[in-house]
Parts: C-alpha cells; structure tokens; sequence
C-alpha cells in the first residue's frame, strides 16, 4: 500500500512514560528532531537527549494550569500540513512552522479516575483535550504522519522504526491511524457514559478496549471474539483457553450463582450446559451438595461448566474428578483439591473475583441492537401472595424460592421441578408451557426423583390450568409462579379442589 516515508521529526506529549525511553533513544539515534512538553520534556532531558520545547515552537507558554499546551497552529499546522499540497507547503514556510512527522500521545487516565470514586472535579480535569486533538489530526493525515496513541503500541512501533531505518509505509501509518480513531472513539464513549448518569439521554454507546481472539465462534467455521478484559473477573489457574461456547456457558453459570450468596444460602453447587443448569443443589457440605448436583442429570453434566459458591475442598475436588468437565469455577480451592483437579490437563479451573456487573445487556437484533436493564429482581419471601386457601409450608417456600432463583436463569419457556433443595428436572426452552412440564415431569422420572412433595417454579403464568393438573397429578404440592393471566381463577380453583398451594409474585422471568 503506497509510499514509504523517512521519518523526520516526532512530537512526544505522554501521560504514562513506560516503555517510553527505548523509542526516544531510537529517535535520537536516527536523528529524528524531537518536539515535548511538560513532564515528557522533563523525562527525555533528564535522559539527556536533545528536545525542543512545545513553548519554543509556539512562542506561548502553557496555560489555565497546563489546560492549554499544544493547541496552536504552529503545532497543528506542522500535523495536518499535506505534503503533496504546494499551498500548504507554502504557508509553513511563510508562518515558519515545521513539519510534524510522528505524534506519540496518549491520554489521561479518564476510566481510571472514575473508578477510583474521584470527586467531579478531579475526574473533569481527566478529559483530554490537547491529546485527542492531536490523535485525532495526526491520524487523519495518516498519509504524511505516524501516530502512536498509546502505550500499548510502543514495541510495535519501536520494531518497526528500528528494522526500517527511520522509513514507515503507508500501510503502517494507515494501521496505527485505524487504532488511534479506536482509542479516541472509546475515551468518547467513556466520558459520555459517565456524564449521561444524571441524564439518561436514550443513546447505545457501548465500547471495550480489551479485543480476545477465540479458536472460533459457535461452529468452527465462525470466527470468535471477546470484547472485554476476564482478568478482572477470573484468575485463570489452569486449562486450554475459553471458547466462545465455553464464555456463554461460563457468563450463564455466574449469572445463576449470584443468587445463592454462601452467607445466607449455604454451600451450593450447579452443573451447567448449554447455558441452562442441569443441576443445582444446597447441602450443609459442599460434598453433598455436587454430589446431588450431579445427580440431577449426570448424563448432560459430561462435558459441563461447574461452579461452586464456595471453597472446593478435597472431597469435592476427588468427586468432580471423576467427570469429563470443561470448566471449573469457585472462589477459592485448596492446595491440594487444586492438584487433584490439574490432573486433566484441559480442564479450565477459574478463580472467581468480585466485581460489579454492567446493569444493562444488549444483543444485535435484526438491523439493530436491542438494549435492556438486566433482571436484577429476586423473588424472595415478602414478594410472596398466597393464591390458594391450603399455604405453602415453610419448607416448600424455601423449596420454591431456590426453584425460582433457576427458573430466572432458564432459557423459556421453562418449568422448574424441585425438592428438598435440589434440582429435579427442568424444561427448557419450549414453545409452549405444557411441553416444558411434561418435558420436566419425564425428566425427573428417568433420573428416578420422587416427585411426591416437589414444587414447581414457573417463568410466566399459566394461562390455563392444566399444566396445575399435570403437576399434580406428578406428585408436585406447591407452586410459584407470577400470575396475571385473566384465567388464574381456574388455576387457583384447581389447587383449592386438590390440596395444593400457589403462590404469585407478580413478576415474570423470561429468558430467550
């Protein structure tokens, strides 16, 4: 792609000055004039190489307390001069302003002073302005200049400055422009977010700067990204890498065990594939408590994500040992449950951190992106209505708020079969309610769970009551549900003739 340039002269205005010395020596040893300001002046002085002063090229001196340092022709005019253009040549030879070659800049730190809980003023002081100037005029000219915008692209660049001699092609200069408009799109997009909180404008401004390469998509023939920085999330301890399939199970495992806080609901353990749990269990130990997981369908458990609420010990790491699984994620693990799940070279093992999650989803949809706030809503006791003349005891309440917590979490149309705090079987993804419980019901059966006393969580209500006489006639005594179907009457008539209880909480979980 096109010409090759000789490098000339550089202009040097960084925040962050790691890595920065390698380039300035090389520059100075090629013979490349360097222009600097402030403390970057000060860092390539103190290395004692040659550096001329922004305020000697502009004759003015920074002001408003360093606000404005660079934004002056005699800078910008030597950026965006275009080389080829005998107009512009002339008028940097009549207003005397040098020719700009390289532009190495980055940014204030904005994201950062926002999570560090700064007071507004400090995190105002954070939005650039000379510096996403100056990125965004040097890579508009990307023809004539090189810019560098962040940290980051140091050693790309150096390689490149250093095997070429000084010469950079067009196609590189044009490369870098592309990740300098990257990086000034996603400091915007920051900046709006954050002055949007006290607004709510109804704009999708959404941006990630850490790009993951996947093996491949869905299918292999797909390819796969992730847009997103995991290391915040996850201390990854062992195994191959996340796939895209893996991420969205890893995404609906986490999801669902934010409900169940080890604090309040005790060590739990949940089995998942294809992003829905395939078993999920509360037990006094965390032992017991995978054990019963697994048993809610040991079969679909092969090759699943398993996630524990709490610190994998010995006997949980020996148990889960024994399973063909993809991932393994927890807390924490003992030293020796550790060893013991490394034995399967693959096997991804995740530390979990604490983090705040996002608020909000989005996928694409059509031509567009559809955006909502998330489901944060958990049913919980005091949501509770109780629909039928016979109450649910206080162990089906417990047992139908734990079904409630999977049903959310279960892609729809779902049904939830659940007893004594274990998962018995759901329905997944179903087109119509009755094919979920029967799917459920038939479930449950051939993993030989004894649906006398269970309880049933529905995502939205039953707009008849026969899903009511199925479960019953399955054994089911109790069932939670939203409600507002124009025929609950009918629901609730059946239960009241049968002996069994229903609760409504006014609040439907769909999940597509």
């Amino acid at each position: 792609m096109g010409t090759t340039k000789k490098m000339k002269s550089a202009l040097i205005s960084v925040f962050h000055k790691d890595g920065l010395e390698a380039i300035v020596r090389k520059l100075n040893d090629l013979d490349i004039t360097i222009y600097s300001t402030g403390g970057t002046e000060k860092f390539i002085t103190d290395m004692g190489i040659n550096v001329i002063p922004v305020e000697d090229l502009t004759s003015y001196p920074s002001i408003l307390g360093g606000r404005v340092k660079t934004l002056h022709p005699k800078v910008f005019g030597g950026i965006l001069s275009r080389r080829d253009h005998e107009g512009d040549i002339a008028q940097l030879g009549e207003y005397e302003i040098p020719e700009i070659d390289i532009v190495i800049v980055d940014l204030y730190p904005f994201e950062k002073t926002v999570a560090s809980d700064a007071g507004e003023q400090e995190i105002i002081e954070k939005i650039d302005i000379g510096g996403i100037s100056l990125i965004r005029a040097a890579a508009k000219n990307f023809k004539d200049v090189i810019c560098v915008s962040s940290m980051k692209q140091y050693d790309n660049f150096l390689n490149i400055l250093s095997e070429n001699n000084g010469e950079i092609s067009l196609k590189d200069r044009k490369n870098f422009a592309a990740k300098a408009f990257a990086i000034s799109s996603h400091y915007d997009t920051a900046i709006f977010k954050y002055m949007n909180q006290d607004f709510g404008d109804i704009e999708f401004r959404e941006s990630f700067d850490h790009a993951n390469t996947l093996r491949y998509g869905e299918n292999p023939h797909q390819k796969g990204y992730f847009f997103g920085n995991l290391d915040d999330l996850f201390e990854k301890l062992h195994g191959k890498e996340l796939s895209y399939n893996n991420l969205l199970d890893v995404d609906a495992a986490v999801q669902l065990m934010n409900e169940f806080d080890p604090k309040t609901s005790g060590p739990t353990f949940a089995i998942l594939k294809h992003n829905n749990a395939c078993g999920i269990a509360q037990r006094e130990t965390l032992h017991q408590a995978y054990v019963d997981a697994l048993a809610g369908d040991p079969v679909s458990a092969f090759g699943g994500v398993l996630i524990s609420n709490m610190k994998i010990d010995v006997p949980t790491a020996e148990e889960i040992h024994k399973l063909f699984c993809e991932v393994v994620i927890a807390p924490a693990y003992e030293e020796e449950a550790l060893k013991i799940l490394k034995g399967k070279k693959n096997r991804i093992i995740l530390i979990q951190n604490e983090i705040e999650f996002p608020k909000t989803s989005f996928r694409t949809a059509l031509n567009g992106v559809l955006s909502q706030e998330k489901d944060t809503i958990t049913d919980d006791k005091s949501m509770l209505k109780q629909a039928t003349n016979l109450q649910a005891t206080d162990k089906e309440v417990e047992d139908l708020l734990f079904a409630s917590k999977i049903c959310k979490h279960t892609k729809s149309n779902t049904i939830v079969l659940a007893k004594n705090k274990q998962l018995c079987a759901s329905g997944t993804g179903q087109t119509s309610r009755i094919d979920a419980l029967k799917q459920a019901i038939e479930k449950a059966n051939h993993f030989d769970f004894d649906l006398k006393g269970a309880v049933m969580a529905s995502d939205a209500f039953f707009p008849f009551p026969d899903s009511v006489e199925i479960a019953d006639l399955a054994g089911i005594t109790s069932i939670i549900q939203p409600g507002g179907s124009i025929k609950d009457q009918l629901s609730i008539d059946y239960c009241n003739e049968h002996d069994m209880s229903m609760v409504f909480t006014g609040t439907r979980h769909f999940k597509h």
